[in-house]
């Protein structure tokens, strides 16, 4: 993976989300994400978005962390906005603060393997190869059109930094 520190302003969210853990997630039976991408998906969530500011380009944002990757988090999909409109009561708004962060370009490979790679991967870096302490507020992945043939995708994760 290809790494380097970047600063990011504020981006303003619309899509859906749900509370869950790692530990959860390993569990086909307790599994919630790969649920919600389904159904972002194929109820086509982002068609609905008013005000997109980059059409199809996904954020998937693990946020509200109630510790660190070992415990509850949210996790949300959707994509960056001008302003937060929710079409219905069924969608959610997030907004991440301005930040500094780690930036890793994860691929090309067959999803959702290089992710699950990935994310295995910083579970096990420290401060020394983020080049700072992670801040737990919102770390995040961005697909765009580098990431449309799922296999040989192409995408980034961007970890929050102090």
């Amino acid at each position: 993976m290809q790494k380097e520190n970047v600063n990011l302003p504020q981006v303003k969210l619309v899509g859906l989300s749900v509370v869950t853990n790692n530990k959860d997630e390993f569990d086909p039976k307790k599994a919630k994400i790969g649920k919600v991408l389904h159904e972002y998906h194929s109820e086509k969530f982002a068609d609905k978005i008013m005000a997109r500011k980059k059409p199809n380009v996904t954020y998937c944002v693990y946020c509200k962390y109630d510790t660190d990757e070992n415990g509850d988090y949210t996790y949300f999909v959707g994509e960056e906005v001008d302003e937060i409109n929710l079409p219905s009561e069924k969608y959610d708004s997030l907004i991440i603060p301005q930040q500094k962060y780690c930036k890793f370009e994860v691929g090309p490979g067959k999803m959702p393997d290089i992710c699950i790679d990935a994310w295995k991967e910083i579970w096990q870096m420290g401060p020394a190869d983020f080049g700072s302490d992670r801040v737990y507020i919102a770390d995040f992945e961005i697909y765009d059109n580098r990431a449309a043939d799922l296999s040989k995708a192409i995408f980034d994760i961007y970890i929050g930094l102090k």
